[in-house]
């Protein structure tokens, strides 16, 4: 008895979405996940990656059977039979396609708030408020723009929790460099260092072009724009050192626009603030103080 197309159809199509989930939660093409972002990322990733192997799998598979099954017979001159109109065929393929773009799209949609990246902009002026008061529990400077009025900041994915204060990091990028200025303490670094499990908080701005700050391992990657502020915030979890790529071209050098993020473990992370913290400019004496009297 002949097996009805049907099943063997729903057979293949069962054994396929198993194998795009198979391929899907072993093999693991992301680098080390050092962020507590990186796992929203990876989620999303997965889900992308699993279907993007079944259609992979599943359309080179057809194409590869169509042209053994219906290859040109020996002695076959004729062209082949003339099918159309068949309308149950024309929705299904209309239809999955169309599921599958809306599911991507949701989730897509939900993964990104989930980041943080709809809160901004919503309401700008309240992320920059929540900004600002953690800042200040932090003594940071934020500097006011000229004239008294408000400085334009953008909010980059992550957000604070209520109640979190993180470590604020101003963030300067030029061609071809990244500084990094730690308000709290006054140290400028080459290097970004920031202690694990504690939220960091990158205000960052460009000086001459655009720029993107990028840490494949924290699954961050930012514009930088100039003129205007960009918050980022992230929690680094794993200590290690990471790279930090400009992912925008910015001109004849930018392959070599690199630098690294350090993550160390708390007390590591102070006792590196000690040992680089400016020493505090020294007391004023007496004697300095008094003024010169002049020379008759």
């Amino acid at each position: 008895m002949a097996i009805p197309s049907s099943l063997i159809t729903l057979l293949l199509g069962m054994a396929l979405v198993l194998i795009g989930f198979w391929v899907g939660q072993n093999v693991n093409l992301l680098p080390l996940d050092a962020s507590s972002n990186a796992p929203v990322y990876d989620d999303l990733f997965r889900v992308l990656f699993v279907i993007g192997t079944i259609l992979f799998i599943g359309i080179v598979g057809l194409v590869v059977f169509s042209l053994i099954r219906f290859r040109r017979r020996q002695g076959d001159d004729g062209d082949g039979l003339p099918i159309e109109g068949n309308l149950p065929l024309e929705i299904v393929w209309t239809a999955i396609p169309a599921i599958v773009v809306l599911f991507v799209g949701i989730y897509s949609y939900d993964i990104y708030e989930r980041m943080g990246g709809m809160a901004p902009l919503n309401d700008h002026s309240a992320h920059m408020a929540h900004q600002v008061q953690a800042m200040a529990a932090q003594q940071a400077s934020v500097s006011a723009s000229e004239g008294g009025e408000e400085p334009r900041v953008w909010g980059g994915i992550g957000l604070l929790d209520p109640g979190e204060v993180a470590l604020p990091v101003d963030v300067t990028a030029m061609q071809f460099a990244f500084l990094f200025h730690y308000p709290g303490s006054d140290i400028i670094s080459g290097e970004l260092h920031v202690p694990s499990d504690r939220p960091v908080e990158l205000r960052m701005e460009a000086k001459d072009v655009i720029h993107a700050f990028w840490v494949p391992q924290f699954r961050l990657k930012q514009d930088v724009i100039p003129g205007q502020t960009t918050v980022l915030t992230f929690t680094p979890t794993k200590p290690g050192s990471y790279p930090i790529v400009c992912a925008e071209l910015c001109g004849p050098y930018h392959g070599g626009m690199r630098s690294t993020v350090v993550v160390h473990e708390p007390d590591e992370f102070d006792a590196w603030v000690q040992r680089n913290a400016p020493a505090p400019p020294p007391p004023a004496t007496v004697a300095s103080a008094a003024p010169i009297a002049p020379v008759a």
